[in-house]
């Protein structure tokens, strides 16, 4: 079924509506009235982990995120999100996330509870107040000693990845991607892999991994910067669909959608291009402070290297 075929059909059954109401495929849309569209969704798998409230306050949320699971909406995530689940179990909103962590990446997530509150992040983060602690497991024995990387990340994205970028010596060539520093402390070691604090000095995308990989120990068990090669991984919850109105609220449906004729994604659960078998990434946030204030994360399993 072609594009114009499948917008006349999901007028005719009422999939897209003018303020509420079901139209004619003739209907002229008049001003201020609104379209609503409702669809059939595919939301991608995620991990069976529970978003842990760490701390409630009048003005800040402070959870421990599950890997897997994105911050807020994003691509086809909307329910599986650490904002969609506070929202839908514990009734927070709005919330206002604070600092980024990636989808793999779990621990210390702070979430504002008001957009003055989130103002006063951003301008703590901006003025370079605010002190991030995250840990890592990283394959082979990591030096006792300090160690600082100081290369710039050139992030790609279109293939989702960034590279460490340095001049060479005697090269006046401009180096590529934006400055970048990140501060590494050994925690413990058992010879084949070591519990790493990383402390990054600034904020760039895929900045810790990229640097661990550059001091030459990547994070063990991460894929991207650790091998070409993909294996699978450890088992994940199915996807949830729902039905929702794109117009402006996400509305759930108690309607069975289990097959939808409508939908291009249906009979399987999992949207395309979506990887259906990982696990958590061995990188952690524990700790976020500046002055006035401190929050943290206690440390996952993985940290224990015994």
């Amino acid at each position: 079924m072609d594009c114009d075929a499948l917008q006349v059909s999901a007028v005719k059954c009422g999939r897209i509506r003018v303020d509420g109401e079901m139209v004619p495929v003739s209907y002229i849309v008049k001003t201020s009235e609104k379209i609503s569209h409702f669809l059939h969704r595919h939301e991608p798998p995620v991990l069976t982990s529970d978003v842990l409230i760490l701390q409630k306050e009048p003005d800040v949320v402070t959870v421990c995120k599950p890997a897997s699971i994105p911050v807020h909406p994003c691509g086809q995530y909307r329910k599986n999100t650490v904002v969609g689940i506070l929202e839908a179990e514990h009734g927070l909103a709005p919330l206002f996330p604070v600092h980024r962590l990636d989808r793999l990446v779990s621990g210390l997530l702070i979430l504002a509870r008001s957009a003055s509150k989130a103002d006063f992040f951003r301008q703590q983060i901006e003025g370079g107040m605010i002190k991030k602690q995250y840990i890592a497991r990283v394959a082979g024995e990591f030096p006792e000693q300090e160690q600082v990387v100081d290369a710039n990340i050139n992030h790609n994205a279109r293939e989702q990845r960034s590279t460490a970028e340095v001049g060479a010596c005697g090269d006046t060539t401009p180096i590529k991607g934006k400055t970048a520093c990140t501060k590494f402390t050994r925690l413990s070691t058992n010879g084949v892999h070591s519990l790493v604090l990383c402390e990054p000095v600034t904020g760039r995308t895929h900045q810790i991994r990229v640097h661990l990989q550059h001091a030459g120990y990547p994070i063990a068990n991460d894929l991207l910067y650790l091998s070409k090669h993909v294996n699978d991984r450890s088992a994940s919850i199915p996807a949830s669909d729902f039905c929702e109105n794109l117009s402006t609220e996400h509305v759930d449906s108690n309607e069975d959608f289990s097959i939808d004729p409508m939908c291009t994604n249906c009979p399987d659960l999992v949207p395309k291009g979506y990887n259906v078998h990982e696990e958590a990434l061995w990188l952690h946030c524990v700790r976020y402070s500046a002055p006035g204030w401190t929050y943290e994360c206690p440390y996952p399993d993985w940290a224990s290297l015994s």
